[in-house]
């Protein structure tokens, strides 16, 4: 794969593979398993809802449950009749292999839809990349073709050890901008706490920060700084880089009874999953398709 080397402020140099593809944690929501074995609760573990979530990955997951996805798993376990029993694991590279491949996890939410390592579910909801800032600012931006995004201070998420980046940052990169741009890690660690771009933001060290919806809407509705959260909108050329994308449930390939299990769960309690969706601060964008795509080869999106 090719790649392009880009700089940006601070200690992250970001390798943008410029085929565009983005790994699993940087679109999308974090990870949730239930324990079906094809289709079906088994006898040896009926009444059980096992999930894999990453443990610190809030607002998505936590270990405390706090997350929205923890909230989503209690809906799907209620459906079910079943208890809630977690296996921790990072939301990095390997995940799926070490918990849903490895026969641990049964079910995944929070997948872009048609991820080909899993069958997944109709999108349950459709969110975007955003840009935040704070309203006094006076900023108002809607693509990355404003001019504006040059003489400012913008703040991304990075993936430097994965050699992966997110949209926006590819969509700075095409454009040339690079010396203005701080990357911040998205992996969670003592002093890289949750929603530390958005403080940052708050703080008056950047002057607007580029994040996948659902982390954005959370943070930036708890800061003591009113912010402005934009969707990010395809620009002068609409076809090089999706900034939307849809999320779905997945499970293991070959568990097509157990898929239709919790696409009848969706279906069923749409109205409380998109509560709590809202109740989290997700922006929510568009309407979903009525039909899901799961054949290998379809783009992957968003970060959890």
């Amino acid at each position: 794969m090719t790649t392009t080397q880009f700089a940006v402020k601070g200690k992250l140099n970001m390798h943008i593979p410029v085929n565009n593809r983005s790994r699993l944690r940087l679109f999308a929501g974090t990870l949730l398993v239930a324990s079906l074995a094809a289709g079906a609760f088994a006898e040896d573990s009926a009444g059980e809802l096992r999930v894999c979530a990453d443990p610190d990955n809030f607002p998505f997951s936590d270990e405390h449950l706090a997350g929205f996805e923890n909230k989503l798993a209690e809906v799907v376990a209620k459906e079910l009749k079943a208890s809630l029993r977690y296996t921790w694991y990072p939301q990095r590279r390997g995940f799926i292999r070490e918990t849903l491949k490895a026969g641990k996890c049964d079910l995944v939410i929070g997948v872009p839809n048609g991820y080909d390592l899993v069958l997944t579910t109709k999108p349950y909801y459709r969110s975007t990349y955003v840009f935040v800032y704070p309203k006094k600012s006076n900023l108002d931006l809607h693509t990355f073709d404003d001019s504006v995004l040059r003489k400012i201070n913008i703040g991304v998420h990075a993936f430097g050890d994965d050699g992966a980046n997110s949209p926006p940052v590819h969509a700075l990169a095409r454009r040339g901008i690079a010396s203005n741009v701080t990357g911040f890690s998205l992996f969670a660690a003592v002093d890289n706490p949750p929603g530390k771009i958005i403080d940052a933001l708050a703080r008056g060290r950047i002057d607007v920060a580029v994040v996948w919806g659902p982390y954005a809407g959370f943070f930036a509705l708890r800061q003591p700084v009113a912010m402005e959260v934009r969707p990010v909108l395809p620009g002068s050329n609409p076809t090089s880089q999706p900034f939307s994308y849809d999320i779905s449930m997945g499970v293991r390939p070959g568990d097509t009874a157990f898929l239709g299990t919790v696409q009848e769960i969706l279906d069923r309690r749409h109205d409380d999953i998109r509560k709590v969706l809202e109740d989290f601060g997700v922006p929510l964008v568009g309407a979903p398709p009525t039909s899901g795509s799961n054949g290998p080869g379809a783009s992957v999106a968003p970060p959890h």
